[in-house]
C-alpha cells in the first residue's frame, strides 16, 4: 500500500507545494462526492465534485471520457465540470492534478424517455381531395415522424435535422374535415384543427367551336374534369340545354345570344369556377339565304301555306309586299322556314326574309292571283 500511495505523491516535498508548508494540502488528492451523482446519456449538465486537494486539476473523466472543467475551487475543495455524453449504467469519475489521480466517485447515466411530438401549425390547412398538396407541420420532436391524414400517410415526409419542420404530401381524401395525426417512437398528437379537404373546381381542356353567331343557338361542346352539375355563361348568360356525361369530362349546349365580340366564358360547379381560356367570340350572324319559294303564286286571299328553304333562317320572319307572314316556324338548322301568306293585292310582290343576320329578298317574288 506504501507504494502505491508513494507513486500517486509529487516527488517533491510536502513544504515545497504552493502555498503551503505541507500541512495545506492532503497527502494525495481526494474526492468525496458528485453533486448531482447522475444525468441524462446526452450529457451537458453540470456536475459539482467535492473533494480536497484538488488545486491545478487539469483533467477530469467521466467512465474515462473527458468531462469540460467549467470553475475551480482555488482551496482545492471542489471542481465544476459539465458531464460528457456516455451510455446509460454507472461510471467513475476520476480527476487529474499535479499530484496524481484522486480516487474515484460514481455517477450513472439515465435514459430520459424522449419527449412526444408537439405541433404548432399545419400549413396549409385546406387542400385538394386529389391530394398531392404540400404541407408544412411546424413544432418540435418531430424526429422520426410520420403523418396521416384521417388515417392515411401522408408521401414524401422530410424532417429538418432539428426536429422542428417536417415537409411532405398530402394523399387523396374525402371532402370535409379530418384528423392529422403526427406519429413518433416517443407518442403520438393530433394536429388542432385538422384538415380540411375541398373539391377541386372544374377544369376546362376545350371549347368547341371557340366562335358563333351573335344570335345564339350555336350548339358547343366543353371536355375537362368536375363538370358535374356544371353551368356555363357567356358573358353572364346562362346557355341553354346544358347536359354533362356520366363521368363530369364532357358538357353540350347551346350559346345564348350575344353581343359582337370576344367574352368570358364561366363554367361553375357546387365546387367552385373556372373561366376557360380564350373565351367565345360572336361574330355576326350570316345573311340567310334562299333557295326556293313554293308555291310562287296563291290567292290574294293570302293564307296560302308556303315553304322556304335555303340557309341560315333560324330567326327569321318573311314579309309579302312588306306585310308579315303569320305561323312561320323555322327547322333546327335553318334551312327550311313554313308559314301562312298574308293577304295581298292582285300581281307580284316583293317577298323579304330577315334575320338578325340581315334580309335577301327571294328572287321572283310572290304573284297574287
Amino acid at each position: 500500500m506504501s507504494a502505491v500511495i508513494q507513486q500517486q505523491e509529487s516527488p517533491q516535498s510536502p513544504g515545497s507545494w504552493p502555498g503551503g508548508d505541507g500541512g495545506d494540502w492532503p497527502r494525495y488528492p481526494r474526492l468525496y462526492e458528485a453533486i448531482p451523482d447522475s444525468g441524462p446519456t446526452s450529457g451537458g449538465n453540470a456536475v459539482l465534485l467535492t473533494g480536497a486537494g484538488l488545486q491545478g486539476t487539469s483533467q477530469v473523466t467521466f467512465g474515462g471520457i473527458p468531462a469540460t472543467i467549467v470553475a475551480q475551487d482555488p482551496s482545492g475543495g471542489s471542481v465544476t465540470v459539465i458531464a460528457p455524453p456516455h451510455a446509460a449504467g454507472t461510471v467513475q469519475i476520476i480527476a487529474t492534478t499535479p499530484r496524481g489521480n484522486t480516487n474515484s466517485v460514481s455517477y450513472t447515466y439515465t435514459v430520459a424517455p424522449p419527449s412526444g411530438p408537439t405541433v404548432t401549425a399545419l400549413v396549409p390547412t385546406s387542400g385538394s381531395t386529389a391530394g398531392g398538396t404540400a404541407f408544412a407541420i411546424i413544432g418540435t420532436n418531430l424526429t422520426g415522424a410520420t403523418v396521416t391524414f384521417n388515417g392515411v400517410p401522408a408521401t414524401g415526409v422530410s424532417i429538418n435535422s432539428m426536429g422542428t419542420v417536417l415537409t411532405g404530401v398530402t394523399p387523396p381524401g374525402p371532402a370535409g374535415n379530418v384528423p392529422v395525426v403526427v406519429t413518433t417512437p416517443a407518442g403520438s398528437t393530433t394536429v388542432a384543427g385538422g384538415y380540411t379537404y375541398t373539391a377541386p373546381p372544374p377544369v376546362v381542356t376545350l371549347l368547341s367551336p371557340s366562335s358563333g353567331s351573335a344570335a345564339g343557338g350555336t350548339a358547343f361542346v366543353i371536355t375537362g374534369s368536375g363538370l358535374s352539375g356544371a353551368v356555363v355563361t357567356f358573358n353572364g348568360v346562362a346557355a341553354a340545354g346544358v347536359s354533362v356525361n356520366a363521368s363530369g369530362t364532357a358538357l353540350v349546349g347551346f350559346t345564348p345570344a350575344g353581343v359582337l365580340g370576344n367574352v368570358p366564358v364561366v363554367v361553375t360547379t357546387p365546387t367552385g369556377s373556372t373561366t376557360v381560356a380564350g373565351g367565345y367570340t360572336y361574330t355576326a350572324p350570316p345573311l340567310p339565304v334562299v333557295t326556293s319559294l313554293s308555291p310562287s303564286s296563291g290567292s290574294a286571299a293570302g293564307g296560302t301555306a308556303f315553304v322556304i328553304t335555303g340557309s341560315g333562317l333560324s330567326g327569321a320572319v318573311v314579309t309579302f309586299n312588306g306585310v308579315a307572314a303569320t305561323g312561320v316556324s323555322v327547322n333546327a338548322s335553318g334551312t327550311a322556314l313554313v308559314g301562312f301568306t298574308p293577304a295581298g293585292v292582285l300581281g307580284n310582290v316583293p317577298v323579304v326574309v330577315t334575320t338578325p343576320g340581315g334580309s335577301t329578298t327571294v328572287a321572283g317574288g310572290y304573284t297574287y292571283v
